[in-house]
């Protein structure tokens, strides 16, 4: 089954080559409640009704599947993506802090050993003479 998705992905046509494959920008497109952009599976042209839409044009009924089918994953690729760069974005944003808050602890922990003579240089003090 893996080699037959992986089969199905590779056959997906790329944005670059279908200058009609391109969604419009995100302000113009629904958002649902996590912040993805969703769409009609009949608002986006395809390849095989030459950019017209709603009409079904000469598809056959598999064509219809197949092409809802591949909008359909390609919609799920598309939030699968969303959510994995909103947690990019938060995991930078923790990262961050913990380098900011491992700052401030390394800074005390120094102030620490400098103010301790157990951790003063270990070089002999000079003897005074004469008293």
């Amino acid at each position: 089954m893996s080699s037959n998705f992986q089969d199905d992905i590779n056959s997906i046509p790329l944005a670059d080559d279908d200058p009609s494959a391109v969604l419009p920008d995100e302000g113009s497109t629904p958002r649902d409640a996590r912040g993805s952009s969703r769409q009609s599976l009949e608002s986006i042209p395809s390849a095989f009704s030459n950019g017209s839409v709603g009409d079904g044009g000469d598809l056959t009924p598999d064509e219809h599947e197949e092409k809802a089918r591949l909008i359909a994953q390609v919609l799920e690729l598309q939030n699968t993506l969303d959510d994995l760069s909103q947690r990019v974005d938060s995991v930078k944003e923790e990262n961050l802090k913990l380098k900011s808050e491992n700052q401030v602890l390394g800074q005390y922990i120094e102030n620490l050993m400098s103010a301790s003579s157990v951790f003063q240089s270990t070089s002999p003090k000079p003897k005074k003479k004469g008293s």
